[in-house]
């Protein structure tokens, strides 16, 4: 039974009021160009860019040919010292790392774009299909013709693509509502898992293997030309979705009231679809599917910045930064246990020969982010009762 409670309305408001305290917009000025930001939101921005530059230089640093952190800074900017030392941090390890940030940055902003139009915290590109939509696109490519970097790029994009047309049509009736639009999704995202085993059923050992691999979402042996293709998508896709941030806002604000203000709702739709399918079909292409970086991302950005609405900027540097601790965390696990077991006995659970094993980054995401759904789910816990 729901309780009516006298002044509730006026409570929530007054609630709603000491959130935002501090979060009023301030306009900022460069040259002829002005644009509006939240001082809380810059501030988490400032902070999220710091942290992803420690996750960065640690990464650097750590693995099974330890840098000190001078060496480092040779290797980098003047490619002199050890020779190994060069190699692992220039070749191996700093691709790794870029692209981690490159993607986690594309996964975040994609998120951020999906909640806002469906208005749901649940719609995020990875649970809704638009990634199994990229990666089917991707297999097709890699088992067929065995694809270069953009020719997979470009079959993922295609893929998501067309899924998001698929499941916007069938979500569509009656207008598109968050709660059909994350059935559907989660619908079409279980066929399309069919259709990717029935691909690589069809596809030879190594191509399987291969497509195997890349299905839970790695960034190990990554290569430049993987932060290329991905830096060059971003530096398209990024201001794209700076400048359409402000229709993003309106649109919040529901159909009617953002046509009432002028903008034309269903192009305005259509085009923030195809370029948070655009963010997200390049991640994937680079580095698979990686669950729930584009769902957390968007709402941990909100809950820090506390300024109404997702800001994508927030969900950008909150999802380089995630994909980047959760990349870290991947590569130093098994060396933390092999530590761990050699000063507790009975916590021995890696031998000597898997200390120097990576996890694939798309586990450490999956167990992470189902831990920070099941809390969401329990904070929220009785607020459709009320």
């Amino acid at each position: 039974m729901t309780e009516h409670r006298p002044g509730a309305g006026a409570q929530a408001a007054g609630e709603r009021a000491v959130r935002g305290a501090g979060t009023r917009p301030v306009s900022l000025w460069a040259g002829r160009i002005s644009f509006r930001t939240h001082p809380r939101t810059a501030w988490v921005c400032a902070v999220g860019l710091v942290l992803s530059a420690v996750l960065l230089t640690v990464s650097l640093c750590v693995g099974a040919y330890p840098v000190a952190l001078p060496d480092v800074a040779r290797a980098l900017f003047f490619g002199t010292g050890e020779r190994l030392a060069v190699h692992f941090v220039n070749q191996e390890r700093l691709p790794q790392a870029l692209l981690a940030l490159l993607v986690g940055g594309a996964l975040g902003v994609s998120g951020a774009i999906f909640q806002s139009l469906s208005r749901n915290p649940l719609a995020s590109p990875d649970v809704i299909g638009f990634n199994s939509g990229a990666a089917t696109g991707a297999i097709v490519v890699i088992v067929a013709v065995g694809g270069s970097a953009a020719q997979v790029a470009t079959g993922a994009i295609a893929g998501g693509l067309l899924t998001a047309l698929v499941v916007y049509l069938l979500a569509s009736k009656g207008g598109v509502h968050g709660v059909r639009l994350v059935l559907i999704g989660l619908g079409v995202t279980a066929m399309l898992g069919s259709v990717n085993s029935y691909l690589l059923t069809r596809s030879t050992l190594n191509s399987a293997q291969n497509a195997h691999i890349w299905l839970i979402g790695t960034l190990n042996g990554r290569t430049w030309g993987s932060v290329q293709t991905m830096a060059v998508a971003l530096v398209v896709l990024l201001p794209a979705a700076a400048l359409l941030g402000r229709q993003l806002r309106m649109l919040e604000l529901g159909d009617e009231l953002a046509s009432g203000l002028g903008l034309s709702v269903d192009r305005a739709r259509t085009t923030l679809t195809v370029l948070g399918v655009a963010l997200c079909g390049v991640a994937v292409a680079s580095a698979g599917p990686v669950p729930f970086v584009a769902l957390a991302a968007p709402q941990i950005a909100a809950r820090l910045t506390r300024s109404p609405g997702v800001s994508i900027a927030a969900a950008g540097v909150t999802g380089a930064a995630l994909l980047s601790a959760a990349h870290l965390a991947s590569n130093q696990l098994f060396a933390c246990l092999g530590w761990l077991g050699d000063r507790v006995p009975w916590l021995a659970v890696v031998d000597e020969g898997q200390r120097n094993s990576q996890l694939p980054v798309g586990v450490t995401t999956a167990v992470l982010g189902g831990l920070y759904l099941a809390w969401v789910l329990f904070s929220r816990r009785g607020e459709g009762q009320r």
